[in-house]
């Protein structure tokens, strides 16, 4: 797989305007429990753990899909501030209580089980992106979050096809 980001180019950010209900819709996939911060977190984290048992393929495949997720993180934080919010590491901004913690990152070490538990993640991602899209009234936001989807889809693809790899391995 040659990209962990979908072909298409994010949608630009230029002209949304205050939408704090926007807001509390989009914050979620943010800074929460199962939100993109996580994903960066628990990716990174797995990177070095499969780094650390000689697989750098699949090291090298969770690096790359932990850059596209900070890409989501910094398009969700632009996205909260034209909105009307500081993008506050909080399940909710511009709250300043409620900050995120790395207890929801999972600290599996084992390459199955790290595997099993990022494709429920990205499912989980997606599945709440696509209930976002529902509640969103902005069509121009819901622009953002459509082509996030994309990737995310790419990054369940990357997933069950190392997961695949892995159990032929065995």
């Amino acid at each position: 797989m040659k990209s962990l980001h979908a072909d298409l180019p994010y949608p630009s950010l230029d002209g949304i305007g205050k939408d704090l209900m926007a807001v509390r819709i989009i914050s979620p996939a943010y800074a929460d429990r199962e939100s993109e911060m996580t994903a960066v977190l628990q990716y990174v984290f797995q990177a070095f753990v499969f780094s650390s048992k000689g697989m750098e393929n699949f090291a090298h495949t969770l690096h790359r899909i932990a850059v596209a997720e900070m890409t989501h993180l910094d398009i969700l934080g632009s996205l909260i501030c034209k909105l009307g919010a500081l993008p506050v590491f909080t399940s909710c901004p511009p709250r300043k209580f409620d900050f995120y913690t790395t207890a929801a990152v999972s600290y599996a070490c084992e390459p199955e089980t790290m595997l099993l538990c990022d494709i429920r993640g990205e499912n989980e991602a997606i599945r709440g992106y696509e209930k976002m899209l529902c509640k969103l009234q902005s069509e121009q936001v819901r622009a953002v979050i459509a082509r996030i989807i994309e990737d995310e889809k790419l990054h369940l693809q990357a997933l069950e096809t190392m997961l695949a790899e892995l159990r032929a391995a065995k």
